[in-house]
């Protein structure tokens, strides 16, 4: 099985990765790891506009669904078929997902709590003020810098699933759950 996930900066993206992995035996791929290696590679601070810039610069030369593209060939190449692929930010990474037969998950939360949460998590790209976090947000939300640009807005309206994940962990996992058994459902009823 192949999930794309996309949603919303702080709704639990990596809480519902870590919890496919643990629990479900999913790989993992990572797109703002991998886009964060290249910035250490350039000797460039990993801040949210540089891993957006470099994205961007990686779909304009290779295509929109690069990033998407490479996870789903290395994962083919290892034999691999239960896959996770975080923070699909782009509709050309939506569309390899759908056309790999994934599914496109979404998790949303409302946005003080998502505020609260990478506010805790003090990492460089996420240690700014709640206008600022707005401000970014709304700039990934509608791709204003072009085709190859995310567009955060796209890829959730091409979302099979969504999870409001506005809960406890325990809470996500049931939601999760049931998200999964429903994937199962509709891929035995094909």
């Amino acid at each position: 099985m192949v999930i794309g996930i996309t949603g919303t900066n702080g709704a639990g993206k990596g809480a519902l990765v870590d919890y496919l992995v643990a629990e479900k035996g999913f790989t993992y791929y990572s797109s703002s790891g991998f886009l964060a290696e290249e910035l250490d590679r350039r000797g460039i601070e990993k801040t949210r506009t540089n891993l957006r810039g470099v994205g961007n610069e990686f779909r304009e030369k290779y295509g929109s669904g690069y990033l998407t593209e490479t996870f789903l060939d290395t994962a083919k190449k290892e034999g691999i078929t239960d896959v996770v692929i975080e923070s699909i930010r782009s509709t050309g990474e939506a569309q390899k997902i759908k056309e790999s037969g994934g599914v496109l998950l979404v998790i949303d939360a409302e946005r003080k709590l998502r505020y609260a949460r990478i506010f805790e998590r003090k990492t460089g790209k996420d240690f700014v003020d709640f206008d600022t976090f707005v401000e970014q947000e709304e700039r990934e939300w509608y791709g204003a810098e072009g085709q190859h640009d995310m567009n955060v807005q796209k890829v959730i309206a091409m979302g099979d699933y969504t999870i409001m994940n506005n809960g406890t962990l325990e809470e996500l996992h049931r939601e999760t759950d049931t998200v999964l058994e429903e994937i199962k459902k509709r891929k035995e009823n094909k």
